[in-house]
């Protein structure tokens, strides 16, 4: 199964971000972006590839029902 996730851009060098989210860091393309992103803007990373820019409180938003999810999940 592949999920995408909402991720805080860290840095950018030309297409090539640095998304990070509770800790864990990733490179992200930003070729298929329409909009323009800067350092702090929240993404959805899939596959590599930043798909979207988010607005940070959906972006927190649909990380707390991810934490949710994937802790029910756990606990079995």
């Amino acid at each position: 199964m592949c999920v995408a996730v909402p991720m805080r851009i860290t840095s950018i060098d030309d297409d090539t971000a640095i998304t990070e989210i509770d800790g864990v860091k990733r490179e992200a393309n930003l070729m298929l972006l329409g909009d323009e992103v800067k350092v702090g803007d929240f993404v959805i990373v899939h596959a590599g590839f930043a798909i979207s820019r988010l607005d940070e409180e959906v972006a927190r938003e649909t990380l707390a029902l991810m934490r949710e999810v994937l802790s029910s999940d756990a606990m079995g």
